[in-house]
């Protein structure tokens, strides 16, 4: 499969349907930067600054500070695939922030999103 396109999206572009997904059911904008923070290690200034720099997929996990230790315990279903099958580092990490959006806007408890 050729994830190329999905490779050079900006997160920008995708971010506010992040935010919108999870705001329809409740969650809020917070929550999802602190899932986001979570898995990459940016801080918020960071963050946005790669929201205003419209930084591509690519280069956003690229340059992440810290892909969290605990990914690992992120499985499950996401856009038909297992997560923890995915076998292109790049998009398990895409997919990674997916289920946490996913899992946030099915109304999981925060704790369990960050697998605590």
């Amino acid at each position: 499969m050729d994830n190329t396109r999905v490779y050079k999206m900006s997160f920008a572009g995708v971010y506010p349907h992040y935010i919108q997904k999870a705001e329809k059911k409740g969650r809020t904008k917070e929550e999802v930067d602190e899932i986001i923070s979570w898995l990459t290690g940016y801080d918020q200034e960071a963050l946005q600054q790669h929201i205003d720099n419209k930084t591509s997929f690519e280069t956003f996990f690229a340059r992440a500070p810290q892909i969290n230790p605990n990914v690992s315990k992120i499985t499950g279903v996401i856009c038909g695939y297992r997560v923890e099958e995915i076998q292109d580092a790049l998009m398990r990490k895409i997919r990674y922030l997916d289920k946490l959006v996913d899992e946030l806007a099915k109304g999981k408890a925060m704790d369990k999103i960050l697998r605590k």
